[in-house]
């Protein structure tokens, strides 16, 4: 019983910790760092609550030692899915009918432990097993899921403050109750705040969810999960199944409980899972609902106004920043004849001090790509642009796995704009430039807006306010978060909702109430308080 109307405390973003020498901070995540570095851990299949373990083994790999286990993982069979899935529905009529500030709190309170005790740990994790810098994992794996967490707390209240009006006599009132069945949540290896985000803002909702992580994340994923579990979350609510995505994915999408998909990754497999639904769509006890933030092919498109040196200072960040290998990274740009010697030099010097190698010397602004397959991958790009007479390298463009899987920040000239590289997603540290004629910046807008699938992120660098209007204009449907003399990456929760159109998802907006909205299914009630006794209406009397 709620003896009260009860407030969420007001979110408010949480504050980014530099690590600078000296810093309280860099001492104690360099302690983790040494600690999760000289043990393993094997985590298992939860489904329900109770540790499931396959003996069907993978590993987990440093990406920049990639000689350096930190653990294996057991991979989910039919009979461990089929648990988890039973579980989630087990679970729901009690996580349903907890109370709202009760399920708040518990997310809540796993910000605050994210906060502060366990910050290091989730950092150090995301750090060593998806090779990000100190920094990349504090704004991702702190910050931006400590942001989730808080905000969609805020989020879910306002949404369920949303009623309709009432006529005298009446009163009306929405119930925004979970989806019918259970939410499928697959995450990726490249955000840890994505992965917890996924999986937890269907289960505020009183949804419960079955989680597979991607297995290049399984690692701090699984402190994740550990940390909502400390935080109070039932069991069952959200079970961890890590496995062959395509071996999960098949056994969940035909189940007929499946009430919806909560999905970050690459087109390719987004458009699988749609079309798995769609062949499985008369066997399901409900329509599932689809939300999926996929792939981008990102801008920065420069106006001979622009600032040189900022243009080139966002350009380096945005496109090598985690190499990379962001949804929102700057992988194509397009520059103007007038400053193009001028980039070249300021570009160049900034690269030139660029460091690359562990993540665990902070000296180094780049660490490795996640895996052999992305590493091949851009290799092959880099390798095809050095062949072709269509493009050429103007900077980096080594590669040496050795010791781990790095690739030097390359950036690419291409003579022909549609280029395979200034159209495809690499997702890693190639940034592919094309120069257009100062006379032709509206039609080579068009072009930036036209040679893409996607619509993800974008940016335009202007001084000239008219140039920024008509980019503005131009560019409308080519990228759900634009940004204005700034890169197009590093969306913040509660300032830049994420997602984008197209090839690139369904635009639901992580970071706001309208991914909330996906999340429930409303029920109208309409009480009157004195009904009606006669059935004749007043039209019926005689003339």
């Amino acid at each position: 019983m709620n003896l009260g109307t009860f407030r969420v405390p007001v979110p408010v973003n949480e504050p980014v910790k530099s690590y600078a020498p000296g810093s309280p901070e860099r001492a104690s995540i360099k302690k983790k760092l040494a600690a999760l570095a000289s043990s393993q851990v094997e985590v298992p299949v939860v489904a329900g609550g109770q540790a499931l373990r396959t003996g069907n083994l993978d590993s987990l790999w440093m990406p920049h030692d990639r000689r350096h286990k930190l653990g294996v993982f057991h991979q989910a069979g039919p009979k461990e899915i089929a648990a988890a899935i039973d579980a989630a529905e087990a679970a729901k009529p009690g996580w349903a009918a907890m109370p709202f500030e009760e399920r708040a709190a518990i997310f809540l309170r796993a910000a605050e432990k994210l906060a502060s005790t366990h910050r290091d740990l989730i950092n150090a994790s995301t750090m060593l097993g998806q090779s990000k810098t100190v920094h990349q994992a504090e704004i991702d794996a702190a910050c931006e899921l400590i942001d989730f967490f808080r905000f969609n707390v805020q989020y879910a209240e306002r949404l369920m403050a949303e009623q309709p009006i009432s006529a005298p006599g009446v009163w009306n009132r929405l119930e925004h109750r979970p989806l019918d069945g259970f939410v499928f949540a697959v995450t990726p290896f490249n955000f840890t705040s994505i992965g917890g985000n996924l999986a937890a803002a269907p289960a505020l909702m009183g949804n419960t969810v079955v989680w597979k992580p991607a297995s290049t994340a399984v690692y701090s994923n699984w402190f994740v999960f550990e940390l909502l579990r400390e935080s109070g979350l039932p069991d069952g609510v959200i079970n961890f199944v890590p496995g062959s995505g395509a071996a999960v994915g098949a056994a969940v999408v035909k189940d007929r409980r499946l009430g919806g998909v909560h999905f970050t990754g690459s087109t390719g497999v987004f458009n699988g899972i749609w079309r798995s639904v769609a062949e499985n769509i008369d066997a399901y006890g409900q329509y599932p609902r689809l939300v999926g933030e996929t792939g981008g092919k990102d801008f920065v498109f420069a106006h001979a106004s622009c600032d040189v040196k900022a243009l080139c200072a966002n350009l380096l960040r945005g496109a090598f920043e985690y190499q990379g290998q962001k949804c929102s990274a700057a992988s194509r740009a397009y520059i103007p004849k007038s400053l193009w010697k001028r980039v070249q030099e300021e570009l160049g010097a900034m690269l030139a001090e660029v460091r690359m190698g562990d993540v665990q010397d902070f000296r180094n602004f780049v660490g490795a790509v996640i895996d052999e397959k992305s590493f091949k991958k851009q290799k092959a790009a880099i390798e095809g642009a050095k062949k072709s007479k269509d493009a050429r390298v103007l900077f980096g463009g080594s590669c040496d796995d050795s010791v781990g899987w790095f690739v030097e920040p390359t950036v690419l000239e291409a003579l022909d704009p549609r280029y395979d590289t200034m159209c495809t997603e690499l997702f890693g540290p190639v940034l592919t430039i094309h120069v257009y004629p100062d006379k032709k910046y509206a039609e080579t807008l068009d072009l930036c807006a036209t040679s893409s699938a996607y619509a993800l992120t974008g940016a335009i660098f202007a001084d000239d306010r008219a140039a920024v209007l008509e980019a503005t204009n131009r560019l409308r449907y080519a990228a759900g978060n634009f940004y204005v003399n700034d890169k197009p990456t590093g969306a913040i929760v509660g300032q830049q909702p994420f997602g984008g159109s197209r090839a690139s998802g369904t635009n639901d907006k992580a970071g706001s109430i309208l991914n909330l909205l996906r999340w429930v299914s409303p029920r109208t009630i309409k009480e009157t308080f004195v009904p009606v006794r006669d059935w004749r209406y007043s039209f019926l009397g005689e003339q």
